[in-house]
């Protein structure tokens, strides 16, 4: 009997031993029904101070680390940033789950002294009314046909302008002529009002600009800047410079608003709304404790951004990279010259007028040149959503609930993966058929226009009067770098404008 309980005592420990290691085998390998996965997490690629080191290079840094690691984490104080460039993990935060990616708190916070509630710094039923009423807009008949006739009509004056830099043999700021043209565009398309900054006789006008420029680069430098709230409690700094701006660009909205309501009010034809803010003021009526002056400011400083800077600065790279390879600039004009069967004698307002929707539409090689444009310098580079709940991405890591989840458009259109081996020469062919027909890539690899329910609006909107500008001005002109070895950057904002002056020379193009 002992014998046995010496032998019996140290069987069972055994299979004890045996049993509660077969069980911890199968939770480790996720057999039994107790597994519980380890949570993964993106690779650590740097610090907020990082990012401040970068600043004055900052797509350029997050494109350095995405070649390294494809995507990444940013370690911050109280939270981490996960910067993405795969297809499939933008795809799932911009359409499969959505709902648990938005602006939330965190952009929310650093957007509003600038954005307001406007469409770009908001969630939920404010995001959603806009974008429907803005959705509506920009389907109807009467704002194409109108949008339209202001594109043909400025690409015609901003062609006057760089005449008059031809005849006088002067290098121009290219930039400062699209942000200018594409301002006064804007304000006539969506409210209405005739500006005319091109030729300056608006210093209100250029004031303005001024300010909503200013107003970007410092509301993007509190992405970076932890003591951003501290400096705007105290009212100093970069903090002192917003409230400047932004009280400059209050007035005059808050003004532009009292015009408009005072021109519908005297209007003939009350039922004619060809411009957006027209409709916006229409709806007010109807609710205006929600649809006050204030939210009215919001959606306008919106409008702005969406449709003065993202096309001025896409313009503005855009014959950057015809200068840097005339092969492309002189095949895009040679083909507006075949399309549009002009002779040398046509006049420009003539020639701008001429250019319809049925005629842009067949140029397949300029619509694929502003395209690889969009490709390497997107109008905004990055662009970053706030997680709501833990999850897991596509990829199989793990993102915690307050990061933030950025994918990058410029990192990506430099990714090898996506695009091979020549990811960062501008070759507009990589978007033609065999036929010469412009064919588009998914939106979660060409981001350049955001994708699922936030597809850009006005991604026609935008192509149209960039087509439109950029035919007029190939049309009549050949372009030039007025200093063939500098070196041009980018200055870091929310979207990407070219730094300091974009100096080109301008030639009388033979036909």
């Amino acid at each position: 009997m002992d014998f046995l309980s010496n032998i019996t005592i140290p069987l069972a420990a055994i299979a004890s031993t045996l049993l509660l290691s077969i069980l911890a085998l199968k939770i480790f390998a996720g057999i039994g029904p107790e597994k519980k996965r380890k949570k993964r997490y993106h690779p650590v690629a740097g610090t907020l101070y990082h990012q401040i080191l970068n600043f004055h290079r900052l797509h350029d840094y997050y494109t350095d680390l995405a070649r390294k690691y494809k995507t990444f984490r940013l370690v911050g104080i109280d939270h981490n940033e996960v910067y993405i460039t795969d297809p499939a993990n933008v795809e799932y935060i911009l359409k499969t789950n959505f709902h648990n990616y938005g602006k939330g708190s965190f952009h929310y916070n650093r957007l509003t002294d600038f954005f307001g509630d406007g469409i770009f710094a908001v969630d939920g039923a404010k995001w959603r009314h806009q974008r429907k009423v803005a959705s509506y807009d920009f389907s109807t008949r009467i704002l194409r046909v109108f949008s339209s006739t202001v594109f043909q009509s400025n690409a015609a004056k901003l062609a006057h302008k760089v005449s008059e830099y031809t005849n006088s043999n002067q290098a121009m700021d290219v930039q400062d002529l699209f942000m200018k043209s594409t301002m006064d565009t804007i304000f006539k398309v969506a409210f209405g009002i005739e500006l005319n900054t091109l030729y300056g006789s608006s210093k209100e006008g250029n004031t303005f600009s001024k300010a909503f420029d200013d107003s970007s680069e410092v509301t993007l430098w509190r992405y970076v800047d932890v003591f951003w709230k501290m400096k705007r409690f105290l009212n100093i700094g970069t903090e002192s410079e917003l409230k400047r701006n932004t009280k400059v660009l209050d007035e005059y909205v808050y003004k532009l608003i009292r015009r408009k309501k005072e021109q519908i009010s005297c209007q003939q034809n009350p039922m004619k709304k060809e411009d957006i803010l027209s409709r916006f003021l229409e709806l007010s009526k109807d609710d205006p404790k929600n649809m006050n002056d204030r939210y009215l400011r919001d959606i306008i400083l919106n409008f702005i951004i969406a449709g003065k800077d993202t096309t001025a600065v896409t313009l503005s790279w855009f014959f950057y990279m015809l200068c840097k390879n005339p092969r492309v600039q002189e095949k895009v004009a040679q083909e507006v010259k075949v399309v549009m069967e002009a002779n040398d004698k046509t006049p420009i307002n003539e020639f701008a007028t001429s250019l319809t929707e049925e005629a842009i539409n067949k140029m397949n090689y300029l619509h694929a040149a502003l395209t690889e444009t969009l490709r390497l310098y997107p109008a905004v580079p990055v662009d970053g959503k706030f997680c709501h709940s833990d999850d897991t991405l596509p990829d199989g890591f793990d993102v915690r609930r307050g990061d933030t989840v950025a994918y990058v458009p410029y990192a990506m259109g430099r990714m090898k993966f996506l695009w091979g081996e020549d990811a960062e020469v501008f070759r507009p062919e990589r978007w033609l058929d065999v036929n010469g027909t412009f064919q588009p890539e998914s939106s979660f690899k060409f981001t350049a226009f955001q994708a699922g329910p936030r597809t850009c609006l006005g991604k026609e909107f935008a192509y149209r009067q960039m087509k439109i500008f950029a035919a007029v001005l190939l049309r009549f002109f050949t372009f030039k770098l007025s200093d063939e070895n500098k070196h041009v950057k980018y200055r870091t904002m929310l979207t990407l404008h070219i730094s300091e002056a974009l100096q080109l020379l301008a030639l009388p193009r033979e036909i």
